[in-house]
């Protein structure tokens, strides 16, 4: 089993298993830290899957937190042993690009590599990896200085590029997208309108051509959305029948963050029902193509008025 999976889902794996333990019995982070004689920060950086954890400390710490079973004791240090592999040559990795680069925003492109199924909810934006460049070049130079420094600015639109190349090679090959957008996403004309008008483009190709759904949740549909309720939601390859393993990445325009724990469930719900909410796939892509209408008169009319 263990040879078969990658270091990101054996981090993931490891750093669940260590949290699960802990809570069944019953103990804190700081009487871990203290059990253990290590620094609160590195239980917090292990759990978080900031770190990965040495096999030399994982058995002790299983020890401690009474998981005896032999079997998982051997099937964790093994995964320990792949997890400790975090590859040092992807592109993400390396110097100039690495510290524009959150830590959630990092382990988001491991993550990427490996799901199955992303579920992308949107009120503001198109997701990351389904913006065409020249949009994603627009929509992060409405930044101010004080936000995002500019190089840093640069470094990301390239690494979202490089996220699109990635994510978007994947599909029909063991990756399914679900993209739900509020209908502000696909009327906000970020970069203008040839800019909107090629992605809008891009999007519509995209959908025909079978490689992603989409749902938009539209004006009159009655249903309220709530402030900062944008997220990516990863569903990993599970080595168990029936078992979903997810993870979330959140970001608000202060801050980012990749959350792994039993709360993941309550966005899928929300996704759920929120995509029974919206218009229904053949409905989004006939106002998807009314759109891509408008906006080519638009440029018509803006190219004649110019010449």
């Amino acid at each position: 089993m263990a040879e078969e999976v990658s270091p990101t889902i054996a981090r993931y794996k490891v750093r669940l298993a260590i949290r699960d333990a802990r809570d069944r019995a019953n103990v804190t982070q700081p009487q871990v830290a203290e059990a253990m004689e290590w620094s609160l920060s590195k239980v917090i950086r292990i759990e978080n899957g900031d770190v990965s954890i040495a096999p030399n400390d994982l058995r002790p710490l299983l020890g401690f937190l009474e998981v005896r079973d032999r079997a998982v004791v051997n099937e964790l240090l093994e995964l320990t042993k792949i997890a400790r592999k975090r590859p040092r040559g992807e592109w993400y990795q390396k110097p100039g690009v690495k510290e524009h680069m959150t830590a959630p925003m990092l382990r988001l492109v491991e993550f990427e590599a490996e799901a199955v199924e992303i579920r992308y909810y949107q009120v503001y934006y198109m997701p990351g990896p389904l913006q065409v460049p020249a949009y994603t070049w627009a929509n992060l130079a409405n930044f101010e200085q004080d936000d995002i420094l500019v190089e840093t600015r640069r470094m990301r639109a390239q690494a979202r590029e490089r996220r699109r190349e990635a994510v978007l090679a994947r599909l029909g090959s063991g990756l399914h997208i679900y993209a739900l957008l509020d209908e502000s996403v696909l009327r906000r004309p970020i970069g203008g309108p040839e800019v909107f008008l090629e992605q809008l483009q891009d999007l519509h190709d995209l959908i025909t051509a079978d490689k992603i759904k989409l749902r938009v949740l539209r004006f009159d549909s009655g249903y309220t959305v709530t402030n900062n309720a944008t997220f990516d939601l990863l569903t990993l390859e599970s080595g168990k029948e029936g078992e979903r393993n997810e993870v979330l990445y959140v970001e608000t325009g202060l801050q980012d963050e990749i959350i792994d724990d039993r709360s993941v469930q309550k966005y899928h719900d929300r996704f759920d029902k929120i995509w029974h909410a919206a218009a229904t796939e053949e409905e989004t892509l006939d106002f998807l193509a009314d759109r891509i209408k408008t906006l080519q008169d638009q440029v018509r009319a803006t190219s004649v008025n110019t010449t």
